[in-house]
């Protein structure tokens, strides 16, 4: 079987090659259609990332070269892509240890990030003898029983019934953290940080709860008001911060859509500011 990937690069966001494809979505920019702004759990999400990477820093040493450049191989065709990482240490010349940061709500989540950890792993390789990989999971309300399961599913139902939505299909209770686990034997819970094992053959998992990133950041810094967002049946749980655009270029699209991919963010960060001088402006006047 021909590989999926080829030709990784690990580089940083001042990569030549790297700017030049940004650039080239930031030409398609009069093709973006409205999006609904990021809502307060996606904002916390976000600033959660940015709080652990700032602790990560207190244990390591991180490298800015945290975006893979690559081919993804589709039947004869080569697309190149761009994955970030969310943190990166190169303790050694030729290890790697990689962390993924994950704030949900949805023990589910834990099955893309393994996904997404296997990919990223597959790729390094290519460049590292050696590579760890670690999840850091910020639990902001994953039920631990069956009964808080439950419980979660029929308040749910009830904001539904009050705006009079009914869901398009029956909705089962969200899966446990414990249920999901039993289902990820890769997934190995540490401690604290310094209990990571050097295996690179497992995933090294720790939780982090709400209250532990506001002892990071400081309540004034986060988006916590999540009780009055509205909460559509069809909508996924975020895990990240985003803004309020999609990005078309003809044959670029699928490459700067994906969900590991950095250029969306990166866009609707640069399209925000944009906006937000705007408006600015218009105040001014």
């Amino acid at each position: 079987m021909a590989p999926r990937f080829s030709r990784p690069r690990l580089v940083d966001e001042n990569d030549k090659q790297y700017r030049a494809f940004v650039a080239q979505i930031m030409l398609g920019k009069d093709n973006q259609r409205a999006m609904r702004p990021p809502c307060a759990r996606e904002l916390f999400g976000g600033e959660a990332e940015e709080a652990l990477r700032g602790w990560l820093a207190q244990h390591y040493t991180l490298s800015e070269r945290r975006i893979v450049e690559y081919l993804e191989h589709r039947g004869r065709n080569a697309i190149k892509k761009y994955r970030e990482l969310d943190a990166v240490a190169l303790p050694e010349p030729k290890t790697i240890h990689v962390f993924e940061i994950k704030a949900s709500q949805k023990a589910i989540s834990l099955r893309r990030a393994v996904q997404q950890l296997h990919d990223t792993r597959t790729l390094l390789r290519m460049l590292f003898a050696r590579v760890s990989t670690t999840i850091l999971l910020v639990d902001t309300g994953i039920p631990q029983t069956l009964a808080e399961a439950d419980q979660q599913l029929h308040q749910r139902l009830e904001r539904f019934a009050a705006r009079g939505i009914t869901p398009r299909e029956p909705l089962d209770p969200p899966p446990t953290l414990a249920a999901v686990l039993a289902h990820l034997p890769q997934l190995q819970f540490v401690p604290a940080v310094a209990a990571i094992p050097a295996d690179g053959q497992v995933v090294s998992l720790l939780r982090f709860t709400v209250e532990d990133i506001v002892a990071l950041a400081g309540a004034d810094n986060l988006h916590l008001n999540w009780d009055e967002e509205e909460e559509l049946p069809e909508a996924d749980d975020a895990e990240s911060s985003g803004g309020g655009y999609a990005y078309s270029t003809g044959e670029t699209e699928q490459a700067a859509t994906d969900d590991d991919n950095p250029l969306a963010a990166a866009l609707r960060r640069a399209l925000t500011g944009r906006e937000d001088m705007r408006k600015g402006e218009e105040e001014q006047r």
